[in-house]
């Protein structure tokens, strides 16, 4: 099994990402402030079915693939940094909305809200990079079952990211009526989230990091 500090390890940076604006935090609070909580979580329920699938395919081995093919590594990072991308400047372009701004999009049914949060999930290349170049380094094969000490570190990060994901689904309409009747501070949310995806998929383009076999 996993050390005590690479359990704190993966908690501490999966904290620090999850709390970052990204593309699931924007999936879940557009859609739970348009079409409220149940949606939001069934939406969330995508999103953790997202979480396993990287988890099952991180555990089975997917990081030993992308360290043997460095190119297809190289691939999918730049296919996410381009999805950041797209996602920062939808919310920064001239009459771009926030998250938080309530909007008119037509109703979801129940298949589709769990299947666009799986598949935003899937896209998120914060979450590729975690389990593709992050956890493997925590990981010690002088402990053994390098698999099980994969699956615990990252059930400890599926564990953090839907609590914080859960509490965002709970007060995106609340916050979401606070900056109603505040246009510059929602303004301003607007502005910080599409800088810090900016800025994201410069660092995710850039990074230097591999990925480890696990």
């Amino acid at each position: 099994m996993s050390g005590t500090s690479a359990v704190l390890g993966v908690a501490a940076i999966e904290l620090g990402l999850v709390l970052t604006p990204g593309p699931n935090m924007m999936y879940l609070v557009s859609r739970t402030v348009s079409q409220g909580r149940r949606a939001g979580f069934i939406s969330l329920s995508g999103v953790a079915v997202g979480f396993a699938v990287y988890l099952v395919a991180a555990t089975a081995g997917l990081t030993a693939v992308f360290a043997v093919v460095p190119a297809l590594y190289l691939a999918v990072k730049l296919a996410g940094a381009a999805y950041l991308v797209w996602l920062a400047w939808k919310t920064l372009r001239p009459g771009g909305l926030s998250a938080f701004a309530p909007s008119e999009l037509p109703a979801d049914p129940t298949r589709r809200l769990f299947t666009m949060g799986l598949v935003t999930n899937l896209l998120n290349p914060k979450i590729a990079i975690l389990y593709m170049a992050l956890i493997p380094q925590f990981i010690v094969p002088e402990l053994g079952h390098v698999w099980l000490q994969s699956l615990g570190l990252g059930t400890v990060q599926i564990i953090i990211a839907l609590s914080v994901n859960g509490l965002i689904v709970l007060t995106a309409g609340g916050i979401a009526g606070f900056l109603a009747g505040r246009p510059l501070w929602l303004r301003a949310q607007r502005y910080v989230t599409g800088s810090v995806l900016g800025a994201m998929a410069v660092m995710v383009a850039s990074d230097r990091a591999r990925p480890l076999p696990a």
